[in-house]
């Protein structure tokens, strides 16, 4: 049996308002898996290349840090802040400073935290 990582599903309050964000951030388009229904907004596809994002509306708001977070490479860490802060995001002012690169602790629209990461090398 072949197991493969599909996508990740994010519970939010807004769908079309994260999917819009997300979409715009990673330069991926949504798409219309879920029909009209406005619970329920993707980014990416099933049948994409990338595992997709999906986000699903839910009743109860964010109160605590999440266990579980993306992280986003960028090729320049203060061009990749002012898009996020331009697109709705917020940076946390958590930095975090390695030999390998440069970290920045992000909120997304709804206050979900992700990272941005430059890395001086490329990827490994």
């Amino acid at each position: 049996m072949a197991n493969r990582w599909s996508g990740v599903t994010i519970d939010c309050a807004d769908p079309v308002r994260m999917s819009a964000f997300w979409a715009a951030l990673l330069g991926i388009p949504g798409s219309n898996e879920h029909g009209d229904d406005p619970n329920w907004a993707t980014v990416g596809s099933r049948a994409g290349s990338l595992p997709r994002l999906t986000f699903q509306r839910v009743p109860e708001a964010k109160v605590t840090k999440v266990r579980i977070h993306l992280d986003v490479e960028v090729d320049d860490i203060d061009t990749g802040r002012r898009q996020v802060e331009d697109l709705g995001g917020h940076f946390s002012g958590v930095r975090h400073d390695y030999d390998e690169g440069v970290v920045l602790n992000m909120l997304d629209p709804e206050g979900h935290e992700f990272c941005l990461v430059q890395y001086f090398d490329g990827p490994a």
